[in-house]
Order: C-alpha cells, then sequence, then structure tokens
C-alpha cells in the first residue's frame, strides 16, 4: 500500500492506494500516530484503495475515534467493493463517507 499525506493548515489529508490488510495496517496507523498532531479534520482519500480487510476497519475505526475527539474525520472516493465492506460492517454508520 501507498500512503501519500497533504497538509493544508490544520487540515491533513491523507491518500490511500492498494490493499489496507494485516500486513499494511501498522503503517497507516503508524501515520496517523505521526501526522495528526494539531490536525483538526482528517480526510481520508480513498480513490485508489481496492481492499479493506478487517485489520484496516480497526484502524479506521481507532483513528475515528481519535479525531473525534479534536475535530472531524472523513472518508471520501470509497470504491464500491469497499463500500460494500462499509455497509456490511455497519461501518457506513460510523463513519462520514463523502
Amino acid at each position: 500500500m501507498t500512503i501519500t499525506t497533504e497538509k493544508n493548515n490544520d487540515v491533513l489529508t491523507i491518500k490511500l492506494e492498494g490493499r489496507l490488510d494485516t500486513n499494511t495496517a501498522p503503517e497507516l496507523e503508524k501515520t496517523v500516530a505521526e501526522k495528526t498532531e494539531g490536525i483538526k479534520d482528517l480526510v481520508l482519500d480513498m480513490e485508489k484503495l481496492e481492499y479493506i480487510s478487517s485489520a484496516g476497519l480497526r484502524v479506521l475505526l481507532a483513528t475515528q475515534k481519535k479525531m473525534n475527539k479534536v475535530g472531524s474525520m472523513k472518508v471520501t472516493n470509497v470504491c464500491d467493493g469497499v463500500m460494500e465492506v462499509f455497509e456490511i460492517t455497519g461501518f457506513s454508520d460510523i463513519l462520514t463517507i463523502e
């Protein structure tokens, strides 16, 4: 998986490309921990994310809880396959998806 970040004032955009699974979830977790200090709004751009596993969902849930304390988190550009996982797991009700 490839992770790129863009910071604009107190908004951080994290772009995900590839597969968010057991092997790559720790990388996203580390990026979130390192880059969200002082951030009020987090955008996870999933335009090029092809797959998400339960390990990826765990990181998203932890990140959502963290951002709820200081601001907001939204998920954008979700492909049909990943959206289906969000809907089946109930994450579509938890996450702000645009």
